[in-house]
């Protein structure tokens, strides 16, 4: 391992001893004689709370015309170093993704949601529309959503990017192609079983008028389904999703062009400070033949700021060269195509005010046959505006119980 990567391993290793000094002086600690209770019964985030409807500018649900206007945006910015035995790679500060936009409900049935997208490191500044779609709630168990919005394939691209605990999504959730498009989708709510379908255009770019004007790069399916189990599993939550993929896998697409058919299966399960995501993915029919994967993302709370990740993945494919790198990292150093790919990640982030601004830290292993790479990473996140509240809204999952 280069020296030039130690370093910045140190200084990863720094940032976590920070946080581990943080925990030891955290008014949990310091007001319980009991270390282990402290744990199990963290104080309340404070500022947390105080920013739990930043960017909120209006709330009136008596108001029959509008009910909720809210400005929304984050900036996640960070910076990774990577280091394999076939180069080496090391990225300034990144600016990785810049979003501003608005949220208003009406009516007490329709929500209308805007939001632009900057380039990688602002260049652009203004990239195009990642979310233009209007929601006509005709009942809790039935909501019409139409515009460009996100794909909800698996539990991991689900999962906002403004409540990730890691880095970067797994390898073979990325493998999909998985973007913002036009789409219909259908979503509701009925007792504990959450469902969400659509169907999307494989076409994506910054140009809107592109993007919901033409119509020759073929089109996918979704279909999802979570049973909230609740504590009746003896957890303190607990919910299962199933999700199905099918595309045309044409020649044109730009987004969801990498397998025909999808299938994934999650199981999420919180207890305490505790928290557990398992789950099973597989592209089948791509062009370079079908991939199966695992993916294990254990996490536990130490404080009710100071969060411990862990995530082991694990993927096979049935060709030789079926599996693609992750792009950002582990391509830079050389890592590209393979048939068996493993990966470990450990991190530690630091919850200033919930997800709404925290700070992270990483280091991630990955191995794609022959070949590994050595990923160090620290993050700041920060984002304002309405939590996401869909179909499978994981956001208070992940949080905890906090």
């Amino acid at each position: 391992m280069a020296p030039s990567l130690l370093y910045r391993l140190a200084s990863i290793l720094a940032f976590s001893a920070i946080s581990v000094v943080a925990f030891f002086e955290s008014d949990v600690l310091a007001k319980s004689p009991d270390a282990s209770t402290a744990i199990a019964t963290p104080a309340p985030n404070d500022l947390g709370e105080m920013l739990e409807n930043l960017g909120r500018l209006y709330s009136d649900k008596s108001n029959p015309v509008m009910q909720e206007f809210w400005l929304l945006g984050r900036y996640h910015g960070q910076q990774h170093w990577s280091d394999s035995n076939t180069g080496q790679y090391e990225e300034s500060w990144e600016n990785r993704r810049l979003r501003m936009g608005f949220q208003g409900k009406f009516f007490n049935k329709l929500t209308l949601h805007a939001q632009m997208v900057s380039g990688t490191d602002l260049q652009p500044f203004y990239n195009g529309f990642t979310e233009l779609w209007a929601q006509w709630s005709f009942l809790d168990a039935l909501n019409l959503t139409i515009g460009q919005q996100k794909h909800r394939f698996t539990h991991d691209r689900n999962v906002s990017s403004r409540y990730m605990n890691y880095l970067e999504r797994a390898m073979l959730t990325n493998m999909f192609a998985l973007d913002y498009t036009p789409a219909v989708t259908l979503s509701g709510k009925i007792g504990s079983f959450n469902y969400y379908t659509g169907v999307f255009s494989n076409a994506t770019g910054p140009s809107m008028g592109n993007s919901f004007t033409k119509f020759n790069s073929g089109w996918s399916y979704i279909a999802s389904a979570t049973w909230d189990f609740g504590k009746k599993l003896g957890a303190d939550a607990s919910a299962l999703n199933l999700s199905y993929l099918h595309s045309d896998l044409d020649q044109q697409a730009t987004n969801m062009n990498r397998f025909v058919n999808g299938l994934s299966a999650a199981f999420i399960v919180t207890d305490g400070p505790y928290s557990l995501v398992t789950e099973a993915t597989s592209g089948l029919g791509g062009v370079r033949g079908s991939v199966h994967g695992v993916n294990f993302q254990p996490g536990v709370f130490l404080t009710d700021k100071l969060q411990l990740v862990g995530r082991y993945h694990f993927a096979v494919a049935d060709d030789p060269g079926g599996i693609r790198a992750q792009r950002r990292y582990d391509r830079n150093v050389g890592l590209n195509n393979g048939s068996m790919y493993q990966s470990g990640y450990l991190g530690i982030n630091y919850h200033i005010a919930k997800h709404r601004i925290k700070v992270m830290s990483g280091v991630e292993y990955s191995r794609l046959d022959n070949q590994d790479c050595w990923t160090g990473s620290v993050m700041f996140r920060f984002f304002f505006g309405p939590h996401s509240k869909g179909p499978f809204p994981m956001a208070q999952t992940l949080e905890g119980i906090w």
